[in-house]
């Protein structure tokens, strides 16, 4: 257990210090370990956490609350999850530009385009597009709005939110939610009869397992129905993806369903979020106990399987899909395949795993307390 604790702490420790932004601009990746960086200071009080997360603010976000590199009008919902942190800088500094850069942000979902069921838009190119993605990005943001700032008033638009995947993208006979929905059932990648993509990657159902458990985190009980509503889907989807656990190394496959088909791999990143939001949602009272020890597992699997000490001594945290879509970009038509989620370039230190390794870092110390103080 030591080791781990070594290990890990000296990874990300030297990760905050050497981190240069993504692309300079507001980007949904850097949100990834901005918020890492809070859950982690949550959990230690070390300030070395909240300090990466002022500078960086610092850097991005003017008195106006004016955001570097943010345009509102590209309606890009990623561009909502760098803005989560912002709530708890808010609450610690009392600095008007972090609610009126809040402000911004919840201006974009009250003009975000949507599909006629009521999903927001992927983004403004990907026209009544739903992704699993998505729910991540907006999702914990708008209900930290509504429950801190806005009395709770579109409690029940967020719950729809998550009631048309369930109805929509969840698979009876997998147990699974696959990664796309074209509500207009006119994209390329789509299964004609459902409008859905054709398969179950990881990190997609990751974004969802993470949007659910953080949303239900900052969602009042006294408002039941939703509440109670939203464990439900937690449990549902939790206990389907489990049965996909590779259980000699504790984690799960790029495509989830699929372990024994040719070229699949254990994948970094979505199996760090299908770690944390079992601690996590353990740790809160969402799902049973003993999940709590499987993701605990998770966490141990991944450390034991990918993070690695390199020539120099230095650690790279290794196995992570660099990226995956549907449809056009760059040249590349996305066709949601088999192949193609498996022709993604593997890499290693992406932020996308490695943000996602500091958050189910912070869930990994907060069972590690408990056992501590257990023992007492």
């Amino acid at each position: 257990m030591d080791s781990i604790n070594t290990k890990s702490r000296k990874y990300i420790s030297n990760y905050l210090k050497s981190y240069k932004p993504y692309k300079g601009k507001w980007c949904y990746e850097d949100g990834c370990l901005l918020q890492g960086a809070m859950l982690l200071y949550k959990t230690t009080k070390e300030d070395e956490y909240l300090n990466f997360v002022y500078s960086y603010l610092d850097d991005f976000i003017d008195e106006d609350g004016v955001i570097k590199g943010y345009e509102k009008n590209e309606f890009n919902i990623d561009n909502i999850n760098a803005g989560k942190v912002l709530f708890d800088v808010y609450n610690f500094t009392g600095n008007e530009k972090y609610r009126k850069a809040i402000e911004k942000l919840y201006e974009q979902i009250l003009e975000h385009p949507r599909v006629p069921q009521g999903n927001f838009w992927h983004k403004k190119r990907y026209e009544n597009q739903v992704w699993l993605d998505g729910m991540y990005m907006v999702e914990p943001f708008y209900i930290r709005y509504e429950t801190e700032f806005n009395g709770k008033r579109n409690y029940g638009d967020i719950f729809k939110h998550f009631i048309n995947v369930r109805e929509n993208m969840f698979d009876e006979k997998f147990k699974l939610h696959y990664h796309g929905w074209d509500t207009a059932k006119k994209c390329s990648w789509i299964v004609p009869e459902t409008g859905l993509s054709k398969n179950f990657w990881l990190r997609a159902i990751g974004w969802h397992l993470m949007s659910i458990v953080d949303t239900l985190e900052y969602m009042s009980e006294e408002i039941f129905n939703e509440y109670r509503g939203l464990q439900i889907l937690f449990k549902e989807a939790i206990k389907g993806v489990d049965e996909y656990r590779d259980l000699m190394k504790n984690m799960w496959y790029q495509i989830v369903d699929k372990k024994e088909m040719n070229g699949n791999y254990l994948e970094t990143s979505g199996s760090l979020m299908v770690a944390y939001a079992m601690m996590k949602g353990a740790r809160l009272g969402y799902i049973g106990e003993r999940y709590s020890e499987i993701g605990k597992k998770a966490f141990e699997g991944i450390y034991k399987e990918y993070l690695r000490e390199k020539e120099d001594k230095s650690l790279s945290l290794d196995g992570i899909c660099l990226v995956a879509g549907l449809g056009g970009f760059g040249g590349q038509e996305r066709d949601g395949s088999y192949e193609y989620y498996l022709s993604e370039p593997i890499v290693s230190d992406d932020v996308k795993g490695s943000g996602i390794f500091l958050m189910t870092y912070s869930e990994y110390l907060y069972l590690e307390k408990d056992v501590m103080n257990s023992e007492k």
